[in-house]
């Protein structure tokens, strides 16, 4: 018998990858493509959706010459979160670049529209904080600063969608305008309670409910796809879910307790909390939508850290320090020992649980003796204290947090931060046998598939609770100094 195969469309911050995953959950062929990564003076970051479009042919190319297309079963995607995109309603077109998830242009936006009681509201409807980081700030600077994408709404022809939309707009020649709920929930538009648009919201950021696509299932028929006439025959997208929850899914965390890290560009430190939302959301964690299956919603409590990987890119490209990420590992454990710099890696403010977005970037604690080792350990270690003030959080705002720590990402195979990372919090850290996370957990999803992943590694504690707590207390003086 043919086998057959999930086509997986993971659509990241810095590239695009598509995947053929079978129904043992191997992943029979991959590749992927990267895209620009548009930032200017202002230190604003954007993507081109054309480029990402024609990326993804490129890819969907590459994956006809493995198998023929009738072994393409559905087509599953997992996608950044909280960026967005506008385009015609009529052509399919983009109406100008997309803003990014890290891009903080509608801070004065925010600014301007915040103030305690609805600060408030926003909490109890979305479980979000009122930031710039989330999806309906962008959409509502967009439509206040993009000549086009006001002239569209004018015009009734702008759609409004995150990643998942366009994409599944674009592959289905825009027949099919539909979003899902880990990705909705992302976009402070949507009330976390009933799943649907919210009006009050909408009004908030100034946005027409009408121009944002139809909330479903995310295991719902998102429409049939011919993978842009590459096929003579069209295949169903079976299943959307945001890269983080997708990740949540593909390790089996489907009971309160249950949470994973997972380490790309930025990083997501996410606790399943069941199908109940808790009675108070209004706290220092996001509080989201994991997913809904077959009608049924499950939530997550989640703190999002602006740079995590991206730090690591940045003592490359800017710094010089290293050639490569695969440097870091090696420095970190040779660095001096007695040498305690810290980096704060405020270069978009600091998110969650400190919510700082004022703050500004710096090395701190240093002395004349503080070198490159030094320096790109107290990046690492600046991303495990970060992660390690989610975990108490979790702890004070639910019952039940789990001693293991599930780990994905490009950094799992950092040894000195996985081990810092057991360290400091004083759990155990599995380490994801498959990379590719995000894209395995929305095959699953399609699949419905629910048997969790099997883990390469795991490291246990080998400091003592005195020292992590000695080590964690100098970080969290500096960031109440900074503040």
């Amino acid at each position: 018998m043919t086998e057959k195969y999930i086509l997986a469309i993971d659509q990241s911050t810095q590239g695009t990858k598509v995947l053929l995953i079978n129904h043992q959950n191997q992943i029979f062929f991959k590749a992927s493509l990267s895209h620009q990564q548009l930032i200017n003076e202002n230190g604003w970051v954007s993507h081109n959706l054309n480029e990402i479009k024609n990326n993804l042919k490129q890819l969907f190319k590459q994956i006809l010459e493995k198998v023929d297309s009738r072994q393409l079963e559905a087509v599953a995607i997992t996608n950044q979160r909280e960026s967005e995109a506008a385009w015609s309603r009529r052509t399919g077109e983009p109406l100008c670049y997309t803003i990014v998830w890290q891009d903080n242009r509608s801070e004065q936006l925010i600014n301007q529209i915040t103030y305690p009681e609805l600060a408030r509201k926003v909490k109890n409807k979305t479980g979000l904080a009122l930031s710039p980081y989330f999806t309906g700030a962008k959409w509502g600077w967009m439509l206040l600063n993009e000549p086009r994408v006001i002239q569209a709404h004018a015009n009734n022809d702008l759609c409004l969608g995150t990643i998942d939309s366009w994409l599944v707009y674009q592959l289905t020649n825009g027949e099919s305008f539909k979003t899902e709920v880990s990705n909705a929930c992302r976009t402070e538009l949507m009330n976390i309670k009933t799943g649907t648009w919210d009006q009050d919201l909408g009004e908030i950021f100034g946005i027409d409910l009408n121009d944002l696509p139809k909330i479903v299932d995310s295991n719902a028929n998102f429409g049939e796809t011919n993978l842009f006439g590459l096929i003579p025959h069209k295949i169903p997208i079976l299943s959307v879910l945001g890269d983080s929850q997708a990740a949540l899914f593909a390790h089996g965390c489907f009971n309160p307790g249950d949470f994973k890290v997972t380490f790309g560009t930025g990083s997501s430190v996410m606790l399943n909390i069941g199908n109940n939302l808790p009675k108070n959301i209004n706290n220092q964690l996001n509080t989201s939508l994991a997913w809904s299956i077959n009608g049924k919603k499950s939530y997550v409590l989640e703190g999002n850290i602006n740079y995590a990987g991206a730090c690591v890119t940045w003592l490359k490209d800017k710094l010089h320090l290293i050639h490569d990420p695969s440097d870091t590992t090696m420095l970190a454990l040779t660095a001096n020992p007695n040498d305690h710099t810290i980096l704060i890696p405020a270069f978009a403010g600091l998110g969650a649980p400190y919510w700082l977005p004022n703050m500004k970037a710096a090395f701190v604690n240093m002395t004349a003796t503080t070198g490159k080792k030094e320096l790109v350990r107290a990046t690492l270690n600046s991303l495990v204290y970060q992660i390690n003030d989610i975990l108490q959080a979790f702890h004070h705002f639910s019952s039940q947090v789990n001693s293991e720590i599930h780990a994905d990402g490009g950094m799992i195979q950092n040894k000195y931060l996985m081990q810092y990372l057991s360290n400091i919090t004083q759990k155990n850290v599995k380490i994801a046998e498959v990379a590719e996370l995000s894209a395995l957990g929305t095959a699953m999803n399609s699949m419905q598939q629910f048997d969790g992943m099997h883990y390469s590694k795991t490291y246990i504690p080998r400091m003592d609770k005195h020292a992590a707590n000695k080590y964690s207390s100098e970080w969290s003086s500096w960031i109440k100094k900074l503040s």
